[in-house]
C-alpha cells in the first residue's frame, strides 16, 4: 500500500496545515538520500511532534501508509503537495523593496513550488526602476494588477493602506511582514510574520531553558496557537481568514 488514493479528505486545522510544509522539508530531504520508506516515528521525532499528530495529520490527506509499513516517501511526498496547493500554479507580488523585500526576492526558497513572482513594488522613487534578482522594481504609487497573493514589507504606519489597496485589486491572500494587525474584509486571508516575536520567545527559550516551552516553541504551532499571539508567531507566521 502507501500510494495515495481518492479517499475522502477531511478539512484541515490551521495547526495541520502550518505542519504540513514542515513534514514535507523532511520528506524532500529523504528523497534526495535515496529513502524509499519511512514511519510516523523517525516523521515525528524529526518534526518536533508526536507519532500521533503524525498519523493523524497525514491521515487527512487521504489513505496513506499502513500499520507496521509506514509510507512511501514518493507518495507522501505528492500528497503532501497536492495538500499544499503546489499542483497549481499562483502568482505573487511583493510590495516593498527595501532590506527584507530584497532579500527574500534573492532568496532561491522564498517561492514554493508553483508560485511565481509577477511583480516587485515601492513607493520610493530612487528604488523604482532597480532589478532584484532580475525583477524590476515598479512603482507601488500606480496600484497593484490582480495576484492571488501579495506579500507586504512594508513599514507599520502604511500597511493597512498597502493592504486596502491589494484587496481594491482583487487579491485575496496577504503575507504581512509589517508588525502590526491589519483590518480585512471577508473572505481575504492574512498571514503575520512577526521577528521581533519569535526571537523574544526565542530569548524566553534561552533564558528558561528547554523541557515544555522548549518542545512547544519548537513543534511548529502543535498548540491552541489563537489564544497565543506570540507563539503563534514563533512558527513562522499567524495565520487568520477575516469573519
Amino acid at each position: 500500500m502507501g500510494e495515495m488514493t481518492s479517499a475522502p479528505r477531511r478539512r484541515l486545522s490551521e495547526r495541520t496545515i502550518a505542519r504540513l510544509p514542515v513534514y514535507q522539508r523532511i520528506v524532500d530531504e529523504w528523497l534526495r538520500e535515496g529513502r524509499v520508506r519511512l514511519d510516523s516515528v523517525s516523521l515525528a521525532e524529526r518534526a518536533g511532534v508526536t507519532a500521533t499528530t503524525v498519523r493523524r495529520d497525514l491521515a487527512g490527506l487521504g489513505s496513506l501508509g499502513t500499520r507496521g509499513s509506514g509510507y512511501a516517501v514518493a507518495s507522501l511526498r505528492e500528497a503532501l503537495a497536492e495538500a499544499l496547493g503546489q499542483d497549481r500554479s499562483c502568482e505573487v507580488i511583493l510590495v516593498g523593496a527595501g532590506n527584507l523585500g530584497r532579500a527574500l526576492v534573492n532568496s532561491a526558497s522564498f517561492l514554493p513550488v508553483g508560485a511565481r513572482l509577477t511583480g516587485l513594488y515601492d513607493a520610493d522613487e530612487e528604488l523604482v526602476g532597480t532589478e532584484v534578482a532580475g525583477q524590476r522594481v515598479l512603482s507601488a504609487v500606480r496600484g497593484f494588477p490582480s495576484a492571488d497573493v501579495a506579500v507586504l514589507c512594508v513599514p507599520a504606519p502604511v500597511a493597512q493602506s498597502v493592504a486596502d489597496r491589494c484587496v481594491d485589486a482583487g487579491i485575496r491572500a496577504l503575507l504581512n511582514f509589517a508588525p502590526c494587525v491589519l483590518n480585512v474584509p471577508p473572505g481575504t486571508v492574512v498571514h503575520d510574520v512577526d521577528l521581533s516575536i519569535a526571537l523574544q520567545v526565542l530569548l524566553y527559550r534561552l533564558n528558561h531553558g528547554g523541557g515544555f516551552w522548549g518542545d512547544l516553541w519548537r513543534s511548529s504551532l502543535d498548540t491552541t496557537g489563537a489564544q497565543d499571539p506570540g507563539l503563534e508567531a514563533t512558527a513562522g507566521a499567524i495565520g487568520r481568514m477575516a469573519p
